[in-house]
């Protein structure tokens, strides 16, 4: 009995350590502790690593964004100034345009008008010359030279009359105010022109009045 309590007593103060003293429970919960922290301190490394590739991504994503946007502005910007300068050329041409045709119409207008005045000159003398005398024939002759000068000074002008008289009808230039019998051979022919028509070049000035043969 008594050498069972020394054995005990040994024991006891065997377990009676101090912590530290090399206890292999303590030492490996102190590890595993450690164990713990070191891969919440990874983890952690990681997770942190992870949210700034994610920043980062989010810059880049944001910077290049915000380009695009300042170079689709920059295209904007250049087109609207091209529009602008386009549409200001545009109503200048117009204008110049407009005004260029008012010009010729004027300076037509005046060149036809200057080469009347002199048929106008002849017939004033011619008006004249019948009040003066009593020569029907040099009437006559006079007459037939300011007629002849009208028609040359059309002529310079590009006018030209239409002849049409024992031709076939052509709607396209002549208006039919009546049609006379005039046998099979004038059928559908020109017998008669009442008013002369007149050609601007290749383009119809008037148009003929014209009798049409049934």
């Amino acid at each position: 009995m008594k050498e069972q309590k020394v054995y005990n007593e040994d024991v006891k103060g065997d377990e009676k350590f101090a912590p530290g003293d090399g206890n292999p429970s303590q030492e490996a919960a102190s590890d595993a502790k450690m164990t713990d922290e070191a891969s919440k301190q990874s983890d952690k490394m990681a997770d942190d690593a992870k949210t700034k590739d994610s920043d980062s991504e989010l810059d880049a994503a944001e910077e290049a964004s915000d380009e695009a946007a300042r170079a689709v502005e920059a295209a904007v910007a250049e087109w609207k100034d091209k529009f602008l300068r386009l549409q200001a050329e545009f109503d200048n041409y117009r204008k110049r345009t407009l005004k260029e045709k008012m010009d010729l119409v004027q300076t037509g207008g005046r060149d036809v008008l200057l080469a009347m005045l002199p048929v106008r000159d002849d017939v004033q003398r011619a008006m004249t010359a019948m009040e003066k005398s009593d020569d029907v024939e040099a009437l006559r002759q006079g007459v037939r030279l300011i007629s002849q000068k009208f028609t040359d000074a059309l002529r310079q002008k590009g006018v030209t009359e239409m002849e049409l008289k024992d031709k076939e009808f052509d709607a396209d230039i002549a208006e039919a105010v009546a049609k006379f019998a005039a046998g099979e051979q004038m059928k559908g022919k020109v017998i008669d022109v009442v008013q002369t028509g007149y050609l601007l070049g290749d383009k119809v000035l008037r148009f003929a009045k014209v009798v049409v043969g049934e």
